[in-house]
């Protein structure tokens, strides 16, 4: 199954995934990365911080995008190319993140799509922000 070529997509498209943050989607990303840092698995320590308790890694966050690029929109064969990401707020366990992609350019030439990213909490705010380039599926 492939996803939609550049001549399917249109400005505007949109799609999105949803996930619940759990303890040990935090703690499966530090062990694979190797990003054990205390904001993110050390209770005591991160309970003294800004943040008040341990948060999720913002590229686990920032991951659900490529979800959305690699299963939706284009969906299955984009090759991703570049993602600027900016962390605009903690994401804590049980939060509920939703990760958008929405078409903002296309390249034909060059076949390639420019989208604006974004992650959101259950309560509408944006966690991160960015934009992503891709080349569809031919």
């Amino acid at each position: 199954m492939n996803g939609k070529t550049i001549k399917e997509i249109k400005l505007g498209d949109t799609a999105s995934f949803q996930k619940t943050i759990s303890e040990s989607d935090v703690y499966l990303f530090a062990g694979i990365t190797g990003d054990l840092n205390p904001a993110h698995v050390n209770d005591v320590i991160a309970s003294k911080s800004m943040f008040k308790g341990r948060i999720a890694h913002g590229m686990l966050v920032g991951s659900f995008i490529s979800t959305v690029l690699g299963m939706h929109l284009p969906g299955p064969g984009t090759i991703y190319l570049g993602q600027n990401l900016k962390f605009l707020a903690p994401v804590k366990f049980g939060d509920t993140i939703t990760a958008k992609a929405e078409v903002t350019e296309i390249i034909t030439e060059k076949n390639r799509i420019v989208l604006k990213t974004t992650c959101t909490n259950q309560d509408g705010k944006i966690v991160v922000d960015g934009t992503a380039t891709v080349m569809p599926p031919k």
